[in-house]
Protein backbone atom coordinates (compact mmCIF):
# COMPACT_ATOMS: atom_id res chain seq x y z
CA UNK A 1 0.00 0.00 0.00
CA UNK A 2 1.44 3.28 -1.16
CA UNK A 3 0.26 7.20 0.60
CA UNK A 4 -1.69 7.80 -2.84
CA UNK A 5 -3.89 4.94 -2.06
CA UNK A 6 -5.02 5.59 1.21
CA UNK A 7 -8.49 6.43 1.84
CA UNK A 8 -10.44 8.43 4.92
CA UNK A 9 -12.36 5.82 7.62
CA UNK A 10 -14.99 8.27 8.12
CA UNK A 11 -17.14 10.48 5.51
CA UNK A 12 -16.28 14.15 5.71
CA UNK A 13 -19.61 16.15 7.19
CA UNK A 14 -20.73 18.66 5.53
CA UNK A 15 -21.08 22.35 7.00
CA UNK A 16 -24.37 23.70 8.08
CA UNK A 17 -26.35 25.84 5.90
CA UNK A 18 -27.62 28.67 7.90
CA UNK A 19 -30.67 30.85 6.40
CA UNK A 20 -32.48 28.82 4.58
CA UNK A 21 -35.44 28.15 6.18
CA UNK A 22 -36.37 24.97 8.67
CA UNK A 23 -37.18 25.33 12.00
CA UNK A 24 -34.87 28.44 13.18
CA UNK A 25 -37.07 30.50 11.31
CA UNK A 26 -36.37 33.16 8.63
CA UNK A 27 -33.36 34.75 10.21
CA UNK A 28 -31.33 31.20 11.20
CA UNK A 29 -30.36 32.52 14.49
CA UNK A 30 -28.87 35.77 13.01
CA UNK A 31 -30.55 38.27 13.87
CA UNK A 32 -31.93 41.14 11.70
CA UNK A 33 -30.05 43.08 9.09
CA UNK A 34 -26.78 44.64 9.74
CA UNK A 35 -23.44 43.62 8.29
CA UNK A 36 -23.53 39.89 10.40
CA UNK A 37 -26.80 38.89 8.83
CA UNK A 38 -25.67 39.69 4.90
CA UNK A 39 -24.56 36.64 3.00
CA UNK A 40 -20.78 36.92 2.45
CA UNK A 41 -20.79 39.14 5.91
CA UNK A 42 -17.16 40.56 5.12
CA UNK A 43 -16.12 43.37 7.45
CA UNK A 44 -14.39 46.23 7.01
CA UNK A 45 -11.05 46.18 6.22
CA UNK A 46 -8.68 45.66 9.24
CA UNK A 47 -5.12 46.69 7.43
CA UNK A 48 -7.15 50.45 6.14
CA UNK A 49 -7.46 51.31 9.91
CA UNK A 50 -3.95 50.16 10.86
CA UNK A 51 -2.51 52.84 7.88
CA UNK A 52 -4.17 55.02 9.37
CA UNK A 53 -3.00 55.24 12.37
CA UNK A 54 1.02 55.25 11.28
CA UNK A 55 2.45 58.28 12.23
CA UNK A 56 3.30 60.46 8.88
CA UNK A 57 6.75 61.09 8.00
CA UNK A 58 7.80 63.94 6.37
CA UNK A 59 7.84 63.29 2.57
CA UNK A 60 10.44 60.70 0.80
CA UNK A 61 13.45 63.07 1.17
CA UNK A 62 13.28 62.90 4.72
CA UNK A 63 15.83 61.57 6.96
CA UNK A 64 15.59 61.10 11.03
CA UNK A 65 18.78 61.53 12.99
CA UNK A 66 21.42 59.65 12.94
CA UNK A 67 21.24 57.35 15.93
CA UNK A 68 24.75 56.26 15.74
CA UNK A 69 25.93 59.54 16.88
CA UNK A 70 27.77 60.66 20.21
CA UNK A 71 27.86 64.20 21.17
CA UNK A 72 31.24 65.60 23.05
CA UNK A 73 31.58 68.83 24.22
CA UNK A 74 34.74 71.15 23.99
CA UNK A 75 34.95 71.94 27.59
CA UNK A 76 34.93 68.02 28.28
CA UNK A 77 37.98 67.61 25.96
CA UNK A 78 39.49 70.72 27.75
CA UNK A 79 39.18 68.69 31.13
CA UNK A 80 40.04 64.98 29.86
CA UNK A 81 42.93 65.50 27.11
CA UNK A 82 46.41 66.99 28.19
CA UNK A 83 48.56 69.04 26.01
CA UNK A 84 48.83 67.96 22.25
CA UNK A 85 47.15 65.13 22.24
CA UNK A 86 45.25 63.27 19.97
CA UNK A 87 41.34 63.31 19.60
CA UNK A 88 39.25 60.77 18.25
CA UNK A 89 36.79 58.03 18.65
CA UNK A 90 39.15 55.28 20.63
CA UNK A 91 40.91 58.43 22.67
CA UNK A 92 37.13 59.30 23.59
CA UNK A 93 36.33 55.88 24.32
CA UNK A 94 39.14 55.31 26.57
CA UNK A 95 38.33 58.01 28.58
CA UNK A 96 35.05 56.97 28.80
CA UNK A 97 33.49 60.30 27.24
CA UNK A 98 31.46 57.88 25.12
CA UNK A 99 30.08 54.75 24.57
CA UNK A 100 30.17 51.73 22.27
CA UNK A 101 26.28 51.94 20.22
CA UNK A 102 25.21 47.95 19.81
CA UNK A 103 28.98 47.28 20.11
CA UNK A 104 30.36 49.60 17.29
CA UNK A 105 32.02 52.14 17.59
CA UNK A 106 30.27 55.56 16.93
CA UNK A 107 31.11 58.27 15.28
CA UNK A 108 31.82 61.58 17.09
CA UNK A 109 30.39 64.87 16.97
CA UNK A 110 32.04 67.58 18.56
CA UNK A 111 29.81 70.77 20.29
CA UNK A 112 31.04 74.01 20.91
CA UNK A 113 30.12 74.18 24.65
CA UNK A 114 32.59 75.51 27.29
CA UNK A 115 36.07 76.67 26.21
CA UNK A 116 39.01 75.16 24.73
CA UNK A 117 42.50 76.35 26.34
CA UNK A 118 44.91 73.39 25.30
CA UNK A 119 46.17 72.56 21.84
CA UNK A 120 44.86 68.96 20.35
CA UNK A 121 44.67 67.20 17.30
CA UNK A 122 41.22 66.30 16.54
CA UNK A 123 41.01 63.05 13.91
CA UNK A 124 37.10 62.03 12.22
CA UNK A 125 34.91 64.12 14.05
CA UNK A 126 32.08 66.10 13.12
CA UNK A 127 32.45 69.65 14.14
CA UNK A 128 29.38 72.41 15.02
CA UNK A 129 30.03 75.85 13.67
CA UNK A 130 30.95 77.33 17.10
CA UNK A 131 33.20 74.05 17.77
CA UNK A 132 35.39 74.87 14.80
CA UNK A 133 35.85 78.49 15.80
CA UNK A 134 36.57 77.93 19.13
CA UNK A 135 39.37 74.67 18.23
CA UNK A 136 40.90 77.12 15.58
CA UNK A 137 41.17 79.59 18.25
CA UNK A 138 43.07 77.62 20.23
CA UNK A 139 45.64 77.16 17.67
CA UNK A 140 44.57 73.16 17.45
CA UNK A 141 44.58 71.18 14.32
CA UNK A 142 41.79 69.43 12.33
CA UNK A 143 42.53 66.57 10.36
Amino acid sequence: MQVHQLKPKHKSKKKKRIGRGGKRGTYSGKGIKGQKSRAGRKFAPVIRELIKKYPKLRGYKFKGQDKNLAIVNIGDLDKKFKESEVVNSKALLERKLIRRIKGKTPKVKILGKGTLTKKLTIENCELSKSAKEKIEKSKSKII
